[in-house]
C-alpha cells in the first residue's frame, strides 16, 4: 500500500531496508502468544481423513478452512467462529459466540454457505475439535456436499492459513485487546473482518485483496 509512496522518496528503499526502519521506531506489531485453549479434542466422534495436504490450491472455492479463536472483554472470554478461503485468503463466514458450543460453529458455516457457489464441492479443512467433528456440523457439511478434511494430531502446522488470518486480525485490526462487553465485541470483529477482506493487500496474493482475489474466480 506505500509503494507508491516509497517509489517517490529521493533515496527509495526496498522491503527488508523499510521493516528496518520501522523495527528501529519500534512500529513493528508485537506478536503475542495465545491464552485461551479452543480445541477440544478428545471426543468419541468420527476423524476424517486429511484431504488437504494433497490438494494443489490456486484459486478461490476450492477450500475453506476453519478455526476458531478467543475475543477478550471486561466479562472473560468470547470466541469467534472463522471460516476462511484457502485460495482468496477471504473469510466467507463467521460468528462470535459466549461458548465453545458447536451452536457457533453452525452459526459461521451456514453465512460461509449463503455465499458458495452451487455445486463447487469445496473441500471443508479444520482441527479434530469437538465442534467439527460433531453430527450436526458434519452432517450439514455432507448436506450440502463438501469434502469434510481434518488436520492431523498434534501439528500445529496443519491449518497454518486459518491460524495466519486468526494473528492478522488479533494483531493488525485490535482484536487482542479487552472490550467492555458483547456489543463492542463485535463491533470491532465486524469492522476488523471487513476491513481485513476489503483492504488489506497481500503479498501471497500479488498485493491484491482478498475480495478481489475471490470476485476474479466467479
Amino acid at each position: 500500500m506505500l509503494q507508491s509512496d516509497i517509489r517517490k522518496m529521493d533515496n527509495p528503499i526496498g522491503r527488508d531496508k523499510f521493516f528496518d526502519v520501522l523495527r528501529e521506531r519500534d512500529l513493528l506489531i508485537r506478536r503475542k502468544r495465545r491464552y485461551a485453549q479452543t480445541t477440544q479434542s478428545r471426543h468419541r466422534f468420527y476423524v476424517y481423513r486429511n484431504e488437504l495436504k494433497e490438494a494443489v490450491i490456486d484459486h478461490a472455492h476450492q477450500a475453506w478452512v476453519s478455526d476458531i479463536t478467543y475475543v477478550r472483554t471486561a466479562k472473560g472470554f468470547m470466541y469467534l467462529f472463522l471460516i476462511t478461503d484457502a485460495g482468496s485468503r477471504k473469510i466467507v463466514g463467521w460468528h462470535l459466540s459466549n461458548s465453545l458450543a458447536v451452536e457457533g460453529a453452525m452459526k459461521a458455516l451456514s453465512g460461509a454457505i449463503k455465499q458458495c457457489p452451487t455445486g463447487a464441492n469445496i473441500i471443508h479443512h479444520s482441527d479434530r475439535g469437538l465442534q467439527y467433528c460433531a453430527p450436526t456440523y458434519t452432517s450439514k457439511l455432507l448436506k450440502n456436499e463438501f469434502i469434510i478434511s481434518m488436520g492431523e494430531a498434534g501439528n500445529c502446522y496443519d491449518n497454518a492459513i486459518a491460524e495466519r488470518v486468526n494473528g492478522i486480525l488479533k494483531q493488525e485490526y485490535g482484536l487482542d485487546g479487552t472490550f467492555k462487553g458483547e456489543a463492542d465485541a463485535n463491533r470491532a470483529v465486524t469492522i476488523g473482518i471487513k476491513s481485513y477482506n476489503y483492504t488489506r493487500p497481500h503479498l501471497s496474493l500479488g498485493f491484491k485483496t482478498p475480495d478481489q482475489v475471490h470476485r476474479e474466480a466467479v
